[in-house]
């Protein structure tokens, strides 16, 4: 661990230096929670920010699972073309998917890092070794947080959390270098 991120307290640093898998919720987190419909057809913004720093993490051998309450063909599609290989959608139990996921890829709360901003993605929390909750989150959410980034729920919030985790891994500086080439 050679990089600190963010003036974190050492033991939430070791926690992230030990993630596997990083769970997010879609709707708030990685989306601003807005619901467009065009007609029929539903449509959802989703940060590049957020995209590319999930792609980062996924080539430093974290795993990705979205779990979300509601489902719609904008967040498949999102969620295929950034490799994310876990995705629940239209979630009644978020806890009970979690455990799933982490059961299936042999992972302990401990490997895994979760981001959410309303009282449902407090049952991620629970099984979680660190907790990150956006700025906008609920008030609930927010006590609970292990981290609240400075951006908002779908404009660049996820992308914070993966560069707090990748520092703690001591991967972002290999990132960084990579870019300016």
């Amino acid at each position: 661990m050679s990089e600190q991120p963010l003036n974190l307290p050492v033991e939430a640093v070791e926690r992230l230096h030990e993630a596997r898998l990083f769970v997010l919720d879609v709707d708030g987190t990685l989306t601003t929670g807005a619901v467009v419909f065009v007609g029929d057809t539903e449509s959802q913004s989703f940060d590049v920010h957020d995209g590319q720093g999930l792609v980062w993490l996924r080539r430093s051998g974290v795993q990705l699972a979205w779990i979300s309450g509601r489902g719609s063909q904008p967040t498949r599609r999102r969620a295929s073309e950034l490799g994310v290989e876990h995705l629940v959608l239209k979630c009644k139990d978020k806890s009970a998917s979690l455990r799933e996921i982490q059961s299936q890829l042999g992972l302990s709360a401990e490997q895994t890092v979760s981001m959410g901003d309303d009282l449902p993605d407090l049952a991620l929390a629970e099984l979680s070794g660190f907790f990150a909750a956006p700025s906008n989150a609920r008030p609930e959410v927010l006590e609970r947080a292990d981290l609240v980034t400075r951006s908002p729920g779908g404009k660049g919030a996820v992308r914070e959390v993966c560069e707090v985790i990748l520092r703690a891994k001591g991967g972002w500086q290999s990132i960084h270098s990579a870019a300016g080439r």
